[in-house]
C-alpha cells in the first residue's frame, strides 16, 4: 500500500559529461562531425554493396549488415549525447529511456554476432576453400544474418523486460549521457541483484562466448596460413582477415573495460570516456578500416564511376 502511494518516475535527467563542461562546445562540433562521417561512411558501404554485383557475396553481405548496425548503434545514443553538450538540462521520457537502452544493447549484441559470423566466413574461405561455395552460399549467408538479429533481440528483450518491471520512484538523475544499464539500476526502488546477475550472464553469453568462437576460428586460420608454402600466399590469405581483426580488437577491448566486470554500479570518468569513444570513434573508423586497403571495394568504386560517366556521355 505504501509503495503504491509513491510517485513513479516519468522522465529522467541525463547529466551527460559534466567533468568536461568547459569543452562542451568543442566536443559538440567534434561529435557532430564524427556522427556525420559515421553515417556517410557506413552508408557508402551499404550503397556500394547494393549496386555492385561483384560485392554481393557473403563477406560483403556481412559487412553491409555491420555497416547498417553501426548507423543504428550510433543513432540510438549520439543525438542525445550531442543534446547534453548544448543544453543545461537534458531529459528523456521513461519509456524512451528504456527503448534507448534496449536498442543500444540490441544493436551492439547483433554487431558481435555479425563479427562472429564474419570470422566463421573467413575460417571457411581459408581453411575449407573447396567446400566454401557450397557451405557459405548467399542463401545461407542471409539466413545467418537474420539469425544474428533474432538472437540479439531475444537475449536483450528478456533482459530489458525485467528492467521495465522494476519500480523507479526516487531520484530521476542518470549519471551518464545515455540510459546505460548501470546508472539506471542505481535509481531502481527495488532489489536489483537478479538483474545484475542476469546482466553478467548476458555479458558472458554475448561477449565472452562470441570472443571465444572468434579465437577458435582464428587459431584454425593461423594454423592453415602457416602451412601455406608461399610467403606471398600467406600474406594474401592473412590480408583478408586484417580488417576484421583490427575491428574486433578495438571493440572487445572497450566492451571488456565497460561491461564485463562484477561491479556494474561503478561509473568513473574513464569508463564514460571509453563509452563515448565506443559509440562515436569506433563506428566512424570501421568503414575506413574495411575499405582503405580493400582492392575489391576500390575496384567496385571504379566500376561505378565508369558506369556513371558512361551514362552521362
Amino acid at each position: 500500500m505504501e509503495s503504491s502511494n509513491m510517485s513513479r518516475v516519468t522522465e529522467f535527467i541525463l547529466l551527460g559529461i559534466p567533468f568536461l563542461y568547459d569543452l562542451h562546445q568543442v566536443f559538440f562540433v567534434v561529435g557532430l562531425f564524427m556522427y556525420l562521417v559515421t553515417i556517410l561512411g557506413n552508408g557508402f558501404i551499404l550503397i556500394i554493396v547494393a549496386i555492385e554485383p561483384r560485392l554481393q557475396i557473403p563477406m560483403y553481405i556481412f559487412l553491409s549488415n555491420l555497416a547498417f548496425l553501426e548507423i543504428c548503434y550510433t543513432t540510438t545514443v549520439v543525438p542525445k549525447l550531442l543534446q547534453t553538450l548544448i543544453q543545461t538540462k537534458t531529459t528523456i521520457g521513461f519509456h524512451r529511456c528504456l527503448a534507448q537502452g534496449f536498442f543500444h544493447f540490441c544493436f551492439g549484441s547483433t554487431e558481435l554476432f555479425i563479427l562472429t559470423a564474419m570470422a566463421f566466413d573467413r575460417y571457411l574461405a581459408i581453411c575449407k576453400p573447396l567446400q566454401y561455395p557450397i557451405i557459405m552460399s548467399k542463401h545461407v549467408c542471409i539466413q545467418m544474418s537474420l539469425a544474428t538479429w533474432y538472437a540479439a533481440f531475444v537475449v536483450i528483450f528478456f533482459h530489458y523486460f525485467i528492467v521495465w518491471t522494476l519500480p523507479f520512484c526516487g531520484s530521476n538523475i542518470i549519471d551518464h549521457f545515455f540510459c546505460d544499464i548501470g546508472p539506471l539500476l542505481n535509481l531502481a526502488c527495488a532489489d536489483t541483484h537478479l538483474i545484475e546477475s542476469l546482466r553478467l550472464l548476458t555479458a558472458f553469453l554475448v561477449v565472452i562466448m562470441t570472443l571465444l568462437l572468434m579465437i577458435v576460428s582464428y587459431i584454425f586460420i593461423i594454423v592453415t596460413i602457416l602451412r601455406i608454402p608461399s610467403a606471398v600466399g600467406r600474406r594474401k590469405a592473412f590480408s583478408t582477415c586484417t580488417s576484421h581483426l583490427v575491428v574486433v580488437s578495438i571493440l572487445y577491448s572497450a566492451l571488456a573495460f565497460m561491461y564485463v566486470r562484477p561491479n556494474i554500479q561503478s561509473s568513473s570518468r574513464l569508463t564514460r570516456t571509453v563509452a563515448v569513444l565506443n559509440t562515436t570513434l569506433t563506428p566512424m573508423l570501421n568503414p575506413f578500416i574495411y575499405t582503405i586497403r580493400n582492392a575489391e571495394v576500390k575496384k567496385a568504386v571504379q566500376n561505378v564511376i565508369h558506369k556513371r560517366k558512361g551514362t552521362l556521355k
